[in-house]
């Protein structure tokens, strides 16, 4: 189906605060993300590659060695095995875009 709309997927919570809905294609996920203020996710790496696209709030995240303060427009590309954490300074919504698929989030 080449056509969907995140309202009509069900959402799940992955961490606390933060609540995804996701949509898969054959070789990708895309998550529209809505993360609590003050929320935060553990360090951690898969073997995805992610692209983070920040639409609304703000979000601590540190990639690697590198800590930055996200806001809406910015882009945040993590490579595959990259380890990565972080914490909503303000409400957030974002989109997250996985290659290959994740299995965990089907």
């Amino acid at each position: 189906m080449p056509f969907e709309n995140f309202k009509n997927v069900n959402e799940r919570e992955i961490f606390p605060g933060y609540k995804a809905k996701f949509i898969h294609s054959e070789n990708m996920t895309f998550a529209n993300w809505t993360i609590e203020e003050g929320a935060s996710f553990p360090e951690h790496s898969h073997p995805h590659e992610q692209v983070l696209i920040m639409l609304e709030g703000s979000l601590e995240i540190k990639v690697g060695r590198e800590t930055k303060v996200i806001k809406p427009g910015d882009v945040t590309i993590i490579p595959s095995n990259m380890p990565h954490m972080g914490k909503a300074i303000k409400k957030v919504n974002a989109i997250d875009i996985f290659y290959p698929v994740r299995q965990d989030y089907v």
